[in-house]
């Protein structure tokens, strides 16, 4: 493809660790990281994502106002597990749809590995494409597609939004 006058080629992106431990019970699988995530080495870190806004909802607690190492262990001491369906990707910009050649990971040998893990929840479509098709029907473990809570996905609502997200109060004790 082309570059246009002024555009820069897309750079290989990759994901980070995951944030589990024995006890997830609820693992939330996003796309890839997005550029301001990226930058800051956090999950969600764009102010325009309403990632936390809409956890915090569910889990009752105020995770924006925390430091994100205290997110990461309030969320893990809750049974709260994140990560990515993407392991590295090209991509220009933060958009899902400006992922090229990605490369999965391998999340059917993962969530064998969480002996308590009860859910998963995609955050958004393209999670929920590539989990879906890998993890499919597995006994005794709960799929669930979410609306996206990047501020990218405009045509729903915040409100709407955390209608959606508050069915994962169940699995986040």
């Amino acid at each position: 493809m082309a570059l246009r006058p002024g555009q820069m080629p897309a750079q290989r992106k990759a994901a980070f660790p995951p944030s589990v431990d024995a006890d997830t019970r609820l693992l939330i699988l996003g796309s890839l990281p997005g550029e301001a995530s990226i930058r800051q080495g956090e999950y969600y870190a764009h102010r325009g994502n309403a990632f936390w806004h809409l956890l915090g909802g569910v889990l009752e607690e105020d995770l924006r106002a925390m430091p994100y190492a205290m997110r990461l262990k309030r969320l893990r001491a809750r049974g709260v597990g994140l990560w990515d369906v993407i392991e590295s990707a090209e991509r220009e910009g933060s958009l899902d749809s400006s992922i090229r050649g990605e490369e999965l990971r391998d999340l059917g040998r993962f969530v064998e590995r969480l002996p308590a893990l009860r859910a998963v929840a995609f955050n958004g479509k393209t999670a929920a494409a590539h989990g879906r098709r890998q993890l499919g029907d597995r006994p005794g473990l709960t799929l669930i597609d979410l609306p996206s809570s990047s501020g990218a996905y405009a045509s729903l609502s915040r409100e709407k939004k955390a209608e959606a997200w508050a069915a994962l109060r169940q699995w986040a004790a």
